[in-house]
């Protein structure tokens, strides 16, 4: 009796020691992944936040779509990789296939995808926001302010003062608008607007911060 005892004894001290083993390994496990998830998390803020960025830069230059994602990309290339194998182990079932591939060519043709009319029209650019807001506006306006008059003007968009600074200098590049300067600090007035002899100081404090 005591023998098998001590041996039972012996062999749940064993258990005991390889079950806290065990778990010792899942927990750093579980550190592990988890400072791997948040990892990747930051970095998929850190995209979204230039996808917006870049999605507005976009807008800025006139372009009303975007382009095809590439996991289409990447399913229309693996499809006829696809076919072909499938082709080449019957030569019968080849010429069918082919045959019902150019009827279903064929069929879609006039349902190829349009534009939805009146997208363009319903979301103006940020370019033509800009435009309008400086052709409404009897005094220079810096770009600070013509970022936050657009941003109160429609809330749905996310307008950042670095990109109107850059598609307004566009605008000047183009003749669509004016560019004062006055110490450190840029204003922008509508095309043929007379340019002001002064600017007033609450402008000028505003914009010396963001240029």
């Amino acid at each position: 009796m005591s023998e098998s005892t001590t041996a039972a004894t012996g062999l749940t001290s064993q258990y005991i020691a390889q079950v806290a083993g065990d778990l010792e390994s899942n927990f750093k496990e579980q550190e592990r992944i988890g400072a791997e998830i948040a990892a990747l998390q930051q970095q998929l803020t850190a995209l979204q936040q230039d996808h917006s960025v870049l999605v507005n830069i976009q807008q800025a230059l006139g372009v009303t779509h975007e382009p095809d994602k590439p996991s289409a990309a990447a399913e229309s290339a693996a499809a006829p990789s696809h076919q072909h194998k499938m082709e080449a182990a019957s030569p019968s079932k080849r010429r069918a296939r082919k045959t019902t591939a150019s009827q279903e060519t064929t069929a879609k043709k006039p349902a190829a995808r349009k534009p939805k009319a009146g997208t363009a029209a319903a979301r103006p650019t940020l370019v033509e926001l800009i435009r309008r807001h400086l052709a409404e506006q009897n005094e220079p306006r810096s770009a600070a302010e013509i970022s936050t008059a657009l941003s109160q003007a429609h809330p749905q968009r996310d307008i950042k003062t670095k990109v109107v600074r850059v598609t307004t200098e566009g605008l000047v590049a183009k003749s669509q608008a004016q560019r004062t300067k006055q110490g450190a600090s840029v204003f922008y007035t509508a095309p043929n607007t007379p340019k002001p002899t002064n600017v007033p100081q609450t402008e000028k404090t505003s914009e010396s911060t963001g240029h």
